[in-house]
């Protein structure tokens, strides 16, 4: 028979006829479009046969008109596997319900391991990872990827210099690399302290070396200011000249700022929706309206379920879709002089080192042009102006 499968879905019974008129009760089966395959005769008053399950009832009709019994031998087809499912319903709960269990319980973290950090650094690391939702009974696609994790851990916790993050199964192994004392500084060799600009000395530190300059005077790019030689004549050494020299320098700043200007900023409002992903095809479980926002940047991001130990197809997707709106700002003449003067001032500071200070500033030029405003800046900055220079064998 062709296409028995197709017969497996509607279900197929094996039928056993016994009586007289064997060949009357087939012809009529026939001739009422019930079809039989497989018919086999077992002796005069005996036969057997296979038939559609959805036509068990026109056979029993004709079967009431002949001489000969029914028997129903076999049965099978997702009928009857249906209906043997549902007797053992518990039993099939049982095993749904514990492979779901299993399921969750295999994309939870249930361990966390913290390696080579102090107790006080092990602790610190702990409340972060809390304030990131990761804790024992988390789900991991609830939670950031390791390299994320990584990335905020060190910018929160000033007591490491490097933390490693992996992820196996149910557990998160750290592997914490901690800050050292600052080391001895190294032995250095012998040099001077020259200018690295044109400066007039307003201040001098001078721990070691002979000093070639005074408060107040002006000295030029590469001028030696501390010598890496010391003693009388003819006693003389060589010495790392250390120290600090402050001198006042200047700096020149130009900034251009529009009056008007348009940009895009995060209004706070977002939109998610929930996927469940195989290969290319999402299914949604969660946000199925589209976001009624008119400008939006879209952040995705897509996790993989495990089962115990491995890696499945099947993913968990998250879309979060930010609101965004675009804001016009708009400046007076006075206010864009004042801003860009506040620009000028913070490009330069972000330029000098720590122990720098702006000790004057002065407007040079503004102008008004074609809808923007132009400053030029003057700064008078307190630096330290020494930078080492090997003393080279024969100077």
């Amino acid at each position: 028979m062709k296409n028995q499968w197709l017969n497996y879905f509607s279900g197929t019974v094996k039928v056993k006829i016994n009586g007289r008129g064997i060949e009357r009760f087939i012809n009529a089966c026939l001739r009422n479009d019930i079809f039989i395959w497989k018919v086999k005769k077992h002796d005069e008053y005996t036969a057997s046969f296979y038939m559609l399950l959805k036509d068990v009832s026109k056979i029993r009709h004709i079967a009431r008109k002949s001489e000969c019994k029914l028997y129903f031998i076999e049965r099978s087809g997702m009928p009857f596997l249906i209906k043997k499912t549902l007797l053992n319903s518990g039993f099939l709960i049982g095993t749904v319900l514990f492979l779901f269990l299993f399921f969750l319980l295999s994309n939870m973290v249930w361990n966390i391991q913290v390696k080579g950090a102090k107790p006080e650094t092990e602790h610190l690391i702990f409340k972060e990872l809390q304030k990131m939702g990761i804790e024992r009974g988390a789900f991991q696609f609830m939670i950031d990827d390791p390299e994320t994790i990584q990335k905020k851990l060190t910018d929160r916790i000033e007591a490491i210099t490097w933390i490693g993050v992996e992820l196996k199964g149910t557990t998160f192994y750290f592997q914490v690399v901690e800050k050292n004392q600052p080391k001895p500084e190294k032995k250095t060799g012998v040099r001077h302290l020259v200018a690295k600009k044109k400066a007039v000395i307003t201040d001098m530190f001078v721990e070691e070396g002979q000093p070639l300059v005074s408060v107040n005077d002006y000295v030029t790019k590469g001028q030696i200011l501390v010598s890496g030689f010391i003693g009388k004549d003819g006693q003389t050494k060589t010495v790392p000249a250390r120290g600090k020299i402050f001198g006042e320098t200047w700096y020149k700043s130009t900034v251009v700022l529009p009056l008007q200007s348009t940009f895009q900023v995060f209004t706070g409002k977002y939109y998610e929706k929930h996927y469940l992903s195989f290969k290319n095809l999402s299914l949604p479980v969660w946000g199925f309206k589209k976001p009624t926002f008119s400008h939006y940047e879209i952040e995705q991001q897509k996790k993989p379920f495990r089962f115990w130990r491995w890696e499945l197809p099947l993913f968990y997707e998250r879309v979060i879709y930010r609101e965004k709106e675009k804001v016009e700002r708009n400046y007076s003449w006075e206010e864009a002089f004042q801003k860009a003067k506040e620009i000028a001032r913070k490009e330069l500071l972000s330029q000098l080192e720590d122990d720098a200070s702006i000790k004057g500033e002065k407007i040079l030029h503004q102008a008004k042009e074609n809808g923007k405003v132009r400053l030029e800046m003057h700064y008078q900055v307190i630096e330290n102006i020494g930078i080492p220079q090997p003393i080279i064998q024969g100077d």
